[in-house]
């Protein structure tokens, strides 16, 4: 097997990079990036294009695709998941190689520049750790009609095999739950296996007298934070706002949402048994597979989906106060205007004024996230005085100014290098392990492999 650390391996990729890129690799600094995984990977050639009417053919890409592979197959062999490259080819094709390994510390990124750094062990963003807030007085809607529930699935599904109280009792102690009676009443008329019917159609019956695809009791399971990961760069940018008249609690996820099927179109199906202020328990919501956050009302009720239908899909969120706010020429035009008690997380992005001071939100008590657009801060240092950050974006240039400093926030648990243009990676990576040294983190391992391409032809 070919050797990751063997110059060899590279040197197919490297002399179709320097084929492509051979005008701007002759000027001073000159360099090409890429980045291979086991599954895929990223370079930066060019593709010719199918005649019209013709899908693309592999062999349209075959040299690609062979020196892809060639690395690939190293990486296996290293057990490695993916690699970021820099190269720097001269003319002569003396060719310097930095290899950037994946680091536990760091999270994987779209490109050749580092994800966001992980100071902290195991931290997620403050809305996964969030859990549900008691709601006195909560109970199940005037809806619930177990009678009604029962006659109806089975006079829809006469055929269907229902689950033994075993089943129901080994659910309920994995979950560490207890099942409502609705969901009982279900599993009581069907075990909701697909096998139990001779063909599809028996399935579909089911799904339609349900309202969505049930899962059955051993597939249960619960929809808490840790089953909605998101990358910090994102989930630093999400807060939990459960307002009074809110239906649902905006949680990430809850140890009282059990999750009892799918909608067919990869939304997670829930039983909600912490409902927000105005909801009920028992509640029937959705997941999107597109939020990271929050759900959406099904019905108020198991007998109300199967009885009536869906509720007509709007969102019962209730309004939220700008705990998440962007200042731009887009949306807010100053720091002041986002500065209330409330606020969480501040991202301040292209800005054609003057750069922007952070005096207006030092001393917010729940500011946790900033973020900032290159060359918007008129003073870096200020972010010193908010001491409660627990992730914070910014520059390379901004990042050098609070580590000469020595006022990188000692509160943050996660944090990230924002490069924008063809940056020479080097520098972001050094950068990155300077940031994850403060917290004796692992660094982002590099290693320089040192060979020749011969002349270009």
């Amino acid at each position: 097997m070919p050797s990751m650390d063997d110059f060899a391996t590279w040197a197919p990729v490297l002399r179709l990079l320097r084929a492509a890129h051979a005008d701007s690799l002759a000027v001073p600094g000159g360099h090409v990036t890429g980045q291979i995984g086991i599954h895929s990977w990223s370079l930066h050639l060019p593709r010719r294009m199918p005649p019209p009417g013709q899908a693309a053919q592999l062999s349209d890409v075959q040299d690609e695709y062979d020196a892809v592979q060639l690395v690939q197959a190293a990486l296996t062999e290293a057990g490695v998941e993916d690699m970021s490259f820099v190269a720097e080819i001269s003319p002569s094709g003396h060719t310097a190689l930095d290899l950037f390994g994946p680091s536990p510390a760091v999270e994987r990124s779209f490109g050749v520049h580092p994800g966001a750094l992980v100071l902290v062990e195991d931290s997620v963003p403050e809305p996964w750790r969030r859990l549900p807030e008691p709601v006195p007085g909560a109970a199940p809607a005037p809806s619930v009609d177990l009678a009604l529930l029962e006659r109806t699935l089975r006079e829809r599904i006469p055929d269907a095999l229902a689950a033994t109280e075993e089943e129901i009792a080994a659910a309920e102690a994995r979950l560490g739950v207890t099942l409502p009676d609705e969901l009982k009443v279900l599993y009581g008329v069907t075990r909701a296996k697909w096998e139990d019917f001779r063909d599809d159609d028996g399935w579909e019956r089911v799904v339609d007298a349900v309202g969505f695809e049930p899962f059955s009791p051993d597939e249960l399971t619960v929809a808490d934070a840790s089953s909605r990961p998101s990358r910090w760069q994102f989930g630093a940018m999400e807060a939990v706002v459960t307002p009074p008249d809110a239906v649902i609690q905006g949680l990430v996820g809850s140890p009282g949402w059990i999750v009892l099927g799918d909608t067919g179109g990869g939304d997670r199906v829930a039983v909600d048994l912490t409902p927000g202020p105005r909801g009920h328990t028992g509640q029937i919501i959705v997941l999107s597979h597109e939020d990271r956050i929050g759900a959406d009302l099904r019905a108020r009720s198991l007998t109300d989906l199967v009885v009536n239908g869906p509720e007509d899909g709007r969102r019962h969120r209730g309004a939220e106060p700008g705990a998440v706010v962007w200042v731009n020429r887009g949306s807010l035009s100053s720091v002041q205007a986002a500065a209330h008690p409330g606020l969480e997380a501040l991202s301040i992005g292209v800005w054609e004024e003057q750069p922007i001071s952070l005096a207006p939100v030092i001393g917010l008590p729940r500011l946790r996230t900033l973020r900032a657009y290159p060359g918007t801060l008129a003073d870096p240092l200020e972010i010193a005085e908010l001491t409660g950050l627990e992730f914070l974006e910014l520059a390379p240039e901004e990042w050098r100014v609070l580590l000469d400093a020595g006022a990188v926030p000692r509160s943050l648990s996660a944090a990230s290098v924002d490069v924008h243009g063809d940056r020479h990676p080097l520098p972001i990576v050094n950068l990155a392990n300077e940031l994850l040294a403060l917290w004796n983190r692992p660094p982002i391992p590099r290693t320089t492999l040192v060979g020749g391409l011969g002349p270009l032809a």
